[in-house]
């Protein structure tokens, strides 16, 4: 970095023995160079901020533009930049510009890097009576002279009886942490994040948000702070936070505008400190259409077909996080009716449906999907869930619950809908029950879609497509296809989607109805892809067929279609 003083001299607005005389001056006094320079009236104080601004390669702006300045003094505490002489002023997308007089003051652009993740913090050095005249005429305004919020931001409250803790001295002390802690919760909440990863290394401490099932790292605040966020974190989870040697799952539940948030959390101990990983679900009761979430037309009424069967088993497949649930309780929605007795099983119970019965399972004491299985046998049910089969028993108990005049939704993770029916045979389940109860198997993955303020188009030939397994032939109908050449998007990144290029995702499909023919194979315990070969030939649109129509229709990309299948 370049001396100050030799920043001078370079400009000619110096000269070099005025230079030395200042240094001499400054060794003996508090001040700083440039105060001593602007004393001596050897330069203005603009020219000692434009020296720093090349100093420190930070720009330097003569009259201070506020913007959408509201959003930010809600959060900023008028004590705070009347003490340090730093206001944050413009706020647009995912920047934020500080004013400031002194850049070498570090601490200050920390709390406001703490107050606002996610954000690109961007100083900005100016003169001191700018800072003045928008602390007076916005920040005094506001008339936030006490900062009593310890964080809670945005209608952010714990539940259960976290609450006490505020008042605890120990709690009281570590304010900053508290702070720092809710602000990581309100904004995965408002970023949507499906779960937060709190991360130790040697010398780092990453926090990470997965975000449309990709993880982005959000911040690096001081490894000085970890050891109080994780036993913020494990406070608030009911965690012994004495205990760092053995893994530790525990819950914690919040309330955000409106909105009651469970998340789970689970501890691990590394070299380098205690992992946390939390998974955010929202228990508000949400509405959830089988029109709404991503169906093929021929899909959809081949599923919504199915499902209307009096009894039998419906399974969902796929792996963690591929949207299982979501389609579970859609599918339950629609069924909910006055004339239906409708209870599941569920670990845990992620979303509350009214007028279904939903038992929580608590296999750490016993009560596991058999065992409340069982017990909903006798709460005269007309449908049930199962969260998961997980083992012969369970599947069993389904098989006979759809064998005596129920109709059973469950899950499995298999990677496409074929491969669950040979899950079940492996599992110890004979294929002439396979075949008597089970009505249809959806496999499904979610797609992100593509930024739709910044995708951009690509040409491609529509064979190329077709060889990646692009098909139009959906339940023994040839749809029109498209020919030669065919405009797709790829993503391109911009402020909307935090530069990855996708905002938001979508279910993709691929469901099997076991037809006679299947049943047929199924007994004759064909391998799995001639199984596979023949729902093909019934009309079963694959995974990737699935997905790669969605690229055609400019909602995903190619790349992320050949990702997800």
């Amino acid at each position: 970095m370049r001396r100050f003083g030799d920043i001078l001299v370079e400009e000619g607005l110096i000269e070099e023995d005025e230079l030395k005389k200042a240094l001499t001056l400054q060794r003996k006094s508090a001040y700083k160079l440039g105060q001593i320079l602007i004393k001596k009236g050897l330069i203005s104080e603009e020219d000692a901020l434009k020296a720093l601004s090349k100093q420190y390669e930070m720009e330097f702006a003569e009259k201070l533009e506020p913007k959408n300045i509201e959003q930010l003094t809600d959060k900023v505490p008028l004590k705070f930049v009347q003490k340090y002489r730093v206001v944050p002023y413009f706020i647009e997308d995912r920047e934020i510009r500080i004013a400031m007089t002194d850049p070498s003051i570090l601490h200050p652009l920390d709390e406001f890097r703490l107050l606002f993740l996610g954000y690109d913090v961007k100083p900005v050095l100016t003169r001191e009576s700018e800072i003045l005249r928008v602390i007076h005429n916005v920040y005094e305004a506001k008339s936030r002279a006490e900062d009593t919020d310890l964080g809670m931001s945005d209608g952010l409250e714990l539940l259960d009886d976290i609450q006490d803790l505020h008042d605890s001295t120990e709690l009281a002390n570590q304010a900053p942490i508290i702070k720092l802690v809710n602000m990581i919760l309100s904004n995965a909440v408002n970023e949507k994040a499906s779960d937060i990863h709190f991360e130790p290394q040697e010398k780092d401490f990453i926090i990470r948000f997965r975000i449309d099932g990709i993880l982005h790292k959000m911040m690096a605040p001081p490894k000085s702070v970890q050891n109080g966020v994780i036993s913020r974190v494990k406070i608030m989870a009911n965690l012994n936070i004495a205990e760092n040697r053995l893994p530790q799952d525990g819950r914690i539940r919040l309330r955000f505008s409106g909105n009651d948030i469970d998340i789970r959390v689970s501890s691990l101990p590394t070299q380098h400190g205690e992992r946390l990983v939390l998974r955010l679900l929202n228990r508000t009761a949400s509405k959830y259409e089988l029109a709404s979430i991503g169906f093929e037309k021929d899909t959809y009424d081949l599923f919504v077909e199915t499902i209307n069967q009096p009894n039998g088993i419906v399974l969902i497949t796929g792996p963690t996080g591929s949207g299982k649930t979501t389609t579970l309780y859609a599918a339950l929605t629609r069924l909910n009716s006055s004339e239906r007795n409708i209870i599941t099983v569920e670990d845990p119970i992620e979303y509350q449906i009214d007028g279904i019965g939903q038992v929580q399972a608590r296999p750490k004491i016993g009560f596991t999907f058999a065992e409340g299985l069982r017990s909903i046998l006798r709460q005269d049910p007309d449908v049930i869930m199962v969260g998961e089969i997980r083992d012969e028993e369970t599947a069993r108990i389904a098989i006979q619950s759809s064998l005596t005049g129920h109709l059973v939704f469950s899950t499995l993770h298999t990677n496409d809908a074929p491969s669950a029916v040979t899950r079940l045979i492996d599992m110890g389940i004979e294929p002439f029950l396979v075949t008597s109860t089970c009505r249809g198997i959806m496999a499904q993955r979610l797609v992100r879609r593509l930024c739709t303020h910044c995708k951009k188009p690509k040409t491609v030939n529509v064979k190329d497509l077709t060889s990646l397994g692009l098909s139009y032939i959906s339940n023994k109908k040839k749809a029109t296809a498209p020919t030669g050449k065919v405009k797709i998007f790829e993503p391109n990144g911009c402020k909307e989607c935090m530069n990855t290029g996708y905002r938001g995702r979508m279910g993709v499909y691929e469901f099997m109805p076991l037809t006679a023919k299947l049943r047929e194979l199924v007994l004759a315990r064909v391998s799995l892809d001639e199984l596979k070969d023949e729902a093909i030939r019934e009309g079963m649109v694959t995974l990737r067929n699935a997905a790669l129509r969605q690229v055609i229709l400019g909602i995903t990309s190619l790349d992320e279609a050949m990702r997800i299948t």
